[in-house]
This record gives structure tokens, C-alpha cells and sequence, in this order.
């Protein structure tokens, strides 16, 4: 990996050789996160775009030059990444907005945005021969490490908070993790996994921790970028808890300019769910968030709920650093954005997949876009993890369905002659 320059703390600065520490900077206790720095010039040697319109691997190893791991590094077989990015035109519409993509990452195996970063995870802990990989969760991180390990016969421990929804939890089961479902909320499942991981020596895969799940996740805005033609947009939403997602289109971001494959940093905007919404506080009132209270870390959206967030640090600059901002969105308007994304794009999102609607919906209202910028919003989830959020949505919309008997006549009696 000569492409690697070193792992830089983003707290003190310190840099670090990829042999020297394992996760993070020891001088910052379980809060020293740090950045994969690259060699730009030389990757300029081995990559292109011409050369990557001609590779045939539509996954997220397409950008394997781009990630920390060797050419011949051996990665998981299931299909992960190049997510359908959607034209919502009707959206945009009723928005008064011109330009409006849906990136659609339910799409993926284990239908969750988290499985790009657990596809990293697999692929540094083969590079350890690990035993173990462990993660903490709200559901998804799990379910997408779950089941990427089980496509390798990798041996896992998941802990989630008990409340995680059932469909999540369900996933687990089927492939056969070992489940810890913790008596508390996912801040506790976090300190527990932390402590179990060092306790046992398995391999880390919590976000805000290890650093190779950012770099996992920038391959989206990679995908976004080459699937507009490197025309990079103006502004890309996405919903945030952890920090982790945000900060990783960020960084892919960085990556692309420092390449010279796009000629814009697109503004990036984060939502937060307002019982979950550390950063948007952070943000609006200048505070340190290495210093700030943790929040209640309450909302429908399980996806985002985070009273600490711990990739707060890469979060804060990729908002700052673009010229963004964070938004905040009630559970009702979460829900909302339910059925509405999916009834105006057929994209059928969970809530914190939603949210990124409910996000540009509440910017569009609070004049943070423009008509004609061109915007993507980031479905993180598919719908058919949380149906009991879904059934309450719909509800709300009075959309319900028709009992009726077996008969022409009964269809006739609701629907009218033809």
C-alpha cells in the first residue's frame, strides 16, 4: 500500500505510519480519530477516467487504486456498490427546483449504505488473518457486516441496542452472527463493543473508530460523480447520525479534486432527526464538539440516532469545509418523506433514508438552495427494514386499504362501473 502517506490524527495532528497504530491516535484515548492521507501523484500514475470507463467491475473495487488495500487484495464477492442513481423530476416539481437525483443505496445486499463500509471492514480484517469482527450498531452497520462476513465465512459478534427494529435483527439471525442485543440505547452498545473488542482482540469495525470505514464509504461519491458524468452536482443531502456517511462523501470528494476529476466541491448537507441532532446544535452555535454534551439521541429514524456522534470531527468539516449546512427535521416530517419519496420516484427509503428528503424539503423552505443547482439526495436504507414506520407513514396520509369480499361485484361497489 505505497500509496498510503500516513494516518493523520485530526485532533493533534500526528502522523502515523499504517503498521504503527491500528485505529486511532493514542494520545486522544477512544476519541483520536484519523485520516487516510494518499499520494495523489502517484495514483494520477495508475488511475484514470478513461482507464475506469473501460473496467467492467461495477462495484466499489472499480475504485481499488483509490482504497487502502493492494491491487491483488482478495474482496468479497457479493455486488456491492454502483447504486441506480434516479431522475426525480416530479419531485423537483413540487420542490421548485429544476434538478433533483435520487442516489438509491437500499439497493445493496444487505439493502443498506453501511454495507460499503463493512466490505472494507472484511477485506482489513483478512488482511490481519482476524478471528473476530465486531461492530456496534443501530441495526444497519450490523446487518451489512453480518452479512458481507457471511459471504466469506467470516466469523462475527454484532451488538445492538434490543429496540432495534425487528426486520434488522432478523438479518442477524439469518446469517448467523453471534447477537448481543444490549439493554440500552446504541451509545451503550458502542462502549460495550469497545470494551469487548479490547478485551478479546477482535478486529474493530465501529464507525468513528476505525478509520477504514470512511474510506469505504467515499466510494458513493464517487459513483455520483461518474454517473453524472464527472459534472460533479451543487449540493448533495444526506441524513446523519454518526457522522461517518457525510464524512465519507467528503472525503471521496477531496479525493476527486485532488485528482482532477471534478472541478467543484459540492456543498454537502447534512439532516438530523431534532432528538438526534448534536451537529446541527454544534454547527448553529460554533461549539466544540469534542467538548459538547452528548443528546437524547431519540427519533423514529433508528438509522440516525446517535446523543454522541462518533465521527463528529469528519462531519463538522464536511459541512464547513463546502460551504453546507446541517438541518433539522421532525420524526412527522421524517415520516412524511416516506411515502412522498416513494410515491414520486418508486424509491422506497427507511426513515433515516428519508430523511435526506425531509432534509432538502425543510432547505428548500429555508432558501439553502437554488432552483437551478443540481442536487442528489442519498437514500441510505430500503423501506422493508423498518414496516412498522412505513404502516405509520402511510397512515398519516390516510392511504389505507380496502377490505372486500371475493367478488366483480365488491370491486365494482368501490371502484365504479367500468
Amino acid at each position: 500500500m505505497d500509496h498510503i502517506l500516513y494516518l493523520q490524527c485530526l485532533i493533534c495532528g500526528k502522523k502515523y505510519s499504517p503498521k504503527e497504530i491500528e485505529y486511532i491516535c493514542p494520545e486522544h484515548g477512544t476519541e483520536g480519530i484519523v485520516d487516510v492521507r494518499y499520494d495523489y501523484d502517484l495514483l494520477k500514475s495508475r488511475i484514470n477516467r478513461a482507464g475506469l470507463a473501460e473496467n467492467p467491475d461495477y462495484s466499489i473495487w472499480r475504485y481499488k487504486p483509490l482504497l487502502p488495500v493492494d491491487a491483488n487484495t482478495q474482496t468479497p464477492p457479493l455486488a456491492i456498490g454502483w447504486t441506480p442513481l434516479y431522475e426525480a423530476p416530479r419531485l423537483a416539481n413540487q420542490l421548485g427546483i429544476n434538478h433533483l437525483w435520487v442516489k438509491d443505496d437500499g439497493r445493496l445486499p444487505t439493502a443498506s449504505f453501511k454495507d460499503r463500509a463493512s466490505a472494507m471492514a472484511v477485506v482489513k480484517a483478512g488482511e490481519q488473518q482476524a478471528e473476530i469482527i465486531t461492530t456496534a450498531s443501530t441495526g444497519n452497520a450490523a446487518a451489512a457486516l453480518s452479512g458481507i462476513c457471511a459471504s466469506v465465512g467470516q466469523k462475527n459478534v454484532i451488538f445492538v441496542p434490543e429496540s432495534a427494529p425487528p426486520a434488522k435483527i432478523a438479518q442477524l439471525l439469518v446469517y448467523n452472527s453471534t447477537v448481543m442485543l444490549v439493554k440500552g440505547t446504541y451509545d451503550d452498545a458502542f462502549e460495550l463493543c469497545l470494551e469487548a473488542a479490547g478485551e478479546y482482540g477482535w478486529y474493530n469495525r465501529n464507525t468513528g473508530y476505525n478509520p477504514y470505514m470512511t474510506e469505504g464509504k467515499k466510494t458513493a461519491a464517487y459513483e455520483i460523480c461518474e454517473q453524472m458524468n464527472w459534472q460533479a452536482p451543487e449540493v448533495i443531502f444526506v441524513s446523519v447520525g454518526d457522522g461517518c456517511i457525510i464524512g465519507g462523501l467528503h472525503k471521496g470528494l477531496k479525493d476527486l479534486r485532488a485528482l482532477g476529476w471534478i472541478d467543484r466541491m459540492p456543498r454537502l448537507i447534512g439532516v438530523q432527526a431534532k432528538g438526534s441532532n448534536f451537529l446541527y446544535e454544534a454547527w448553529k452555535n460554533g461549539e466544540d464538539v469534542l467538548g459538547k454534551a452528548p443528546v437524547s439521541g431519540q427519533t423514529v429514524a433508528d438509522s440516525i440516532s446517535a446523543g454522541l456522534p462518533r465521527d463528529r470531527i469528519k462531519a463538522l468539516a464536511a459541512v464547513t469545509e463546502t460551504g453546507g449546512a446541517f438541518v433539522q427535521v421532525s420524526d412527522d416530517e421524517i415520516l412524511a418523506a416516506i411515502p412522498r419519496l416513494a410515491q414520486g420516484t418508486g424509491v422506497f427509503g427507511e426513515p433515516a433514508g428519508a430523511a435526506a428528503f425531509a432534509g432538502l424539503v425543510r432547505a428548500v423552505d429555508e432558501g439553502l438552495v437554488e432552483a437551478n443547482e443540481r442536487i442528489v439526495i442519498l437514500n441510505t436504507g430500503s423501506g422493508l427494514k423498518d414496516i412498522n414506520s412505513a404502516m405509520t407513514a402511510v397512515e398519516m396520509t390516510g392511504v389505507h386499504p380496502h377490505h372486500i369480499e371475493p367478488s366483480l361485484d365488491a370491486v365494482k361497489a368501490l371502484m365504479g362501473k367500468p
